[in-house]
């Protein structure tokens, strides 16, 4: 782990970033406040692939439902 004081990490912040991504940074304040930075581990998956559901709506469910709302 590497320690920086927050001058040093405001001015190096581009290198601080990519040092995180090996080892966790660590941040400390003139108060005395310290911070940890970390990389997160990047998913592989979209945020958008979500398991479907069963159900017992027909297609012409669905699109009566679209219609509906449409004509409000």
């Amino acid at each position: 782990m590497k320690i920086f004081t927050y001058s040093e990490a405001r001015q190096n912040l581009a290198k601080l970033l990519l040092m995180a991504q090996d080892e966790e940074i660590e941040i400390r304040r003139k108060d005395g406040s310290i911070f940890s930075l970390t990389a997160k581990k990047s998913q592989k998956k979209s945020p958008f692939d979500i398991a479907g559901i069963n159900t017992k709506a027909t297609t012409q469910d669905i699109l009566d439902a679209v219609m509906e709302s449409r004509m409000r």
